[in-house]
């Protein structure tokens, strides 16, 4: 089904990059190729209504569009991997665009991929780069890996006799998100979390059991100067950053690790989300 975007993807590489050659040609280059690799780890404490007992402190660390590829190498995914497990999450969630302009980089992605390791798994969605660049290499490199694909479907993640529900949804782009699907065998009154790689999802996603969306894709508008903003974003500007009320629900969107059409950051660094779950 055909969905009508905030802005067309043309447009968006269009208005992003017309603003890598002004900022370089400001003068600003050096500052650039500093950012892309200042990671920040955030820690957002997110309240989940109904969030049973045992689940109190729950730690979902959010990795998001790496775009392994020209602009991100094998060496940097490694060190982020490394980065992200010292940090000791209960779970990890993977929302989407792992690799990057060709398929030769998805397989070493997720391999690299395959280090993470946490006690209630390593679990993800795909987003439109990963079926633009080789869906279903990107499908065989999660199996090998041990990272479960939550395509339209969900979980039930279980600690201290209680169930926490973790769902997905397909690309909203580059495949076809199922809410039904997803939230099939979630009991009525029990709560979820369901990722999505793109946060426009968040418009159409009407089940008051998700209590949280997680979602990356915007890469928190990548070239946003001072007193100026994101000059383009590939969603709608509200979710392009952080946590955002939603029409039932809020989301928590993640600036990712990686970098598209142009090679650089400004003002909007690479995160690495370690996301604390507390009751409401």
């Amino acid at each position: 089904m055909h969905r009508p975007q905030t802005e067309t993807r043309r447009t968006f590489l269009k208005k992003l990059g017309w603003a890598a050659a002004g900022v370089v040609v400001g003068g600003t280059g050096i500052d650039l190729a500093y950012e892309k690799h200042w990671v920040e780890v955030t820690a957002p404490r997110l309240t989940i209504r109904g969030l049973p007992a045992a689940f109190e402190g729950l730690r979902l660390c959010q990795i998001t569009d790496v775009h392994h590829g020209p602009y991100l190498s094998l060496d940097r995914v490694e060190e982020l991997v490394a980065l992200a497990m010292r940090r000791q999450p209960d779970v990890f969630v993977l929302t989407g665009d792992m690799s990057h302009r060709a398929e030769k980089y998805v397989p070493p992605v997720w391999e690299a991929l395959g280090a993470l390791r946490a006690p209630l798994g390593t679990w993800c969605v795909m987003g439109n780069h990963d079926h633009w660049h080789g869906i279903e290499a990107s499908r065989r490199g999660a199996e090998r890996s041990g990272i479960g694909e939550l395509r339209n479907r969900a979980v039930a993640l279980e600690r201290g006799g209680a169930r926490l529900w973790l769902a997905g949804v397909g690309d909203l782009w580059a495949d076809t998100p199922d809410l039904s699907a997803a939230m099939q065998e979630v009991p009525p009154g029990e709560p979820a979390i369901l990722l999505t790689h793109n946060p426009d999802f968040a418009e159409e996603m009407d089940d008051a059991r998700v209590k949280l969306m997680l979602a990356g894709h915007s890469h928190g508008g990548q070239v946003s100067p001072p007193l100026i903003g994101p000059i383009a974003v590939p969603c709608k500007r509200k979710y392009t950053r952080g946590l955002v009320r939603t029409p039932v629900s809020q989301i928590y969107i993640c600036r990712g690790l990686g970098m598209a059409t142009v090679p650089f950051r400004m003002g909007s660094r690479p995160e690495l989300a370690v996301i604390e779950l507390t009751r409401a």
